[in-house]
């Protein structure tokens, strides 16, 4: 859930050496994998809308192998599985979080899948114990649902080079679908209906790894994208396309606006959908044409300009001018509520703490991370080794982040031959490629991380044929990054996604 090194991936290229040693498809022969702890099987039974659903939990470990056949990893997940159900009829999703370097407790504990754990909705949530409940959001009625943790994460750990095999867009990328190849095999999936979800840099993850399955035979019913990282070229880069790195000022400003909507500083607006519109049209107009212009912006047009931005985010004039049109989101979570001694959340804006130095210029951390780190952590835990009885005894942690985190490895950020990763390519690739694969866009309006108006910015600029543009649904939420930490979103979207899960699998 720590998402900080998206940021990293923004402001510079960690590009490091990379190989590709997983294998594609073919089975490994050779230096089986040390023994694992074996898979938990429980079964379970949850009420969604009066209909009682029989499930099977399985928590364990699959192993993936290099080119040369030795094994390379060993990747935990949980599956829940609808009892009775015909495997070749029953949809199933493969589900993970970002980082990259996050495992995927926060997705598997907090949204769709059959439990539920209880966190402050935009608030701290307090001290242990927490409350783990069933889901009544959850999506096990609509399809089977695989929640993955990246290599060295969870209960899974890295059997060989670790960096080398795994740090970078592409390796990360072959692991995924070498699990997910592996999956089908050894549970008799291949012909099912095949979703896969992912967030924040899970969303990266989805949209390269959709290419690569769809050229390992692997189609897609959909794909489903929450909080996307798609384009880092439309971050904070000094060669952004307008400029020398105006664009991200232009994506960010919706958010900005919301945020402070949400926080009462800008009075005035009917309701946030009135403010959000002036907003959006104002961006891509007026803003985007005067930063732009640079140092040749007239001062009659700079001083329209700046009274509008004091307008829409309720920072005061000076600031802006100070800043020279220009408010960084980061900037933006100390200044909003600078008087009041607050800093809000970057993840998720709702969240707020005090400043410990109220006049610095960015967060010394995300309140987000103080309002549900260690709720998820202990529920997470308690979860899986009590409840799904996996408890192994030479693991004493459940990895909620891998070595990216601990011990600051770089990521390679190369793909399609550029060092700054852009994988609309991949996605366009797939939709083309596959007409059908229909596509859910979900974004939180409250999100700093990943940018809602920039996400749709990346979608629509993919090229696609008019046919196949319109193959990708868009959600938007009361919420910040991890939308199901607000129940009423979480409701809303959980609405959105039977609907088009029902939409996309009505021909099947």
């Amino acid at each position: 859930m720590r998402y900080l090194l998206l940021r990293a991936l923004a402001i510079g290229a960690l590009v490091a050496s990379a190989s590709l040693p997983l294998a594609s498809s073919a089975a490994p022969k050779a230096h089986p994998a040390p023994r694992a702890y074996p898979d938990a099987v429980t079964q379970h039974t949850l009420v969604l809308d009066g209909r009682t659903l029989h499930y099977t939990a399985r928590a364990g470990t699959l192993t993936l192998f290099t080119t040369g056949g030795q094994a390379s990893a060993r990747v935990f997940y949980v599956a829940y599985t609808l009892d009775g159900a015909n495997p070749n009829r029953r949809p199933v999703t493969f589900l993970w979080n970002g980082g990259p370097g996050s495992s995927t407790i926060w997705l598997h504990m907090a949204s769709f899948g059959p439990v539920r754990v209880v966190n402050g909705n935009g608030t701290l949530t307090g001290p242990p114990p927490y409350r783990i409940v069933p889901n009544k959001y959850s999506l096990l009625d609509k399809t089977d649902l695989v929640f993955i943790d990246m290599p060295g994460s969870g209960f899974g750990r890295i059997l060989t080079n670790g960096p080398k095999d795994f740090w970078g867009v592409d390796n990360d990328i072959a692991a995924f679908g070498q699990f997910i190849q592996r999956y089908l095999g050894t549970f008799g999936r291949w012909n099912s209906p095949k979703f896969i979800f992912g967030e924040s840099y899970g969303t990266t993850r989805a949209a390269g790894l959709s290419w690569w399955l769809a050229q390992h035979g692997i189609g897609l019913n959909g794909v489903v994208l929450q909080s996307s990282y798609l384009d880092a070229d439309l971050d904070y880069w000094p060669n952004a396309p307008i400029g020398g790195g105006d664009w991200p000022y232009v994506l960010y400003l919706p958010t900005e606006a919301a945020v402070a909507w949400y926080h009462h500083m800008v009075p005035g607006f009917r309701s946030l959908s009135d403010l959000l519109a002036q907003v959006k049209q104002f961006a891509v107009t007026e803003y985007l044409d005067g930063l732009a212009q640079g140092a040749r912006l007239p001062s009659n047009r700079y001083n329209d300009i700046l009274t509008k931005l004091h307008r829409f985010t309720g920072l005061s004039e000076q600031y802006i001018r100070n800043s020279n049109l220009r408010i960084r989101y980061d900037r933006f979570e100390n200044e909003l509520l600078r008087e009041h001694g607050i800093v809000i959340g970057r993840l998720d804006a709702r969240y707020q703490t005090y400043s410990i130095d109220v006049p610095e210029e960015t967060p010394d951390w995300d309140p987000t991370d103080a309002g549900i780190d260690s709720a998820f952590v202990a529920a997470g835990n308690a979860y899986m080794r009590q409840t799904l009885r996996y408890n192994p005894p030479n693991l004493y942690r459940y990895e909620i982040y891998n070595e990216i985190y601990a011990n600051g490895h770089s990521w390679n950020n190369s793909h399609n031959g550029l060092n700054i990763t852009n994988v609309t390519t991949d996605l366009a690739s797939t939709m083309t490629y596959n007409p059908a694969l229909q596509v859910f866009s979900a974004n939180g309006y409250f999100d700093f991380a990943t940018p809602f108006f920039a996400t749709v910015y990346a979608l629509n600029h993919m090229n696609l044929a008019p046919a196949i543009q319109k193959n990708i649904t868009y959600g938007f939420y009361p919420s910040g990054h991890m939308i199901y930490l607000s129940v009423p979103a979480l409701k809303l979207y959980h609405a959105d996604l039977e609907r088009w899960y029902a939409k996309t699998l009505q021909h099947r």
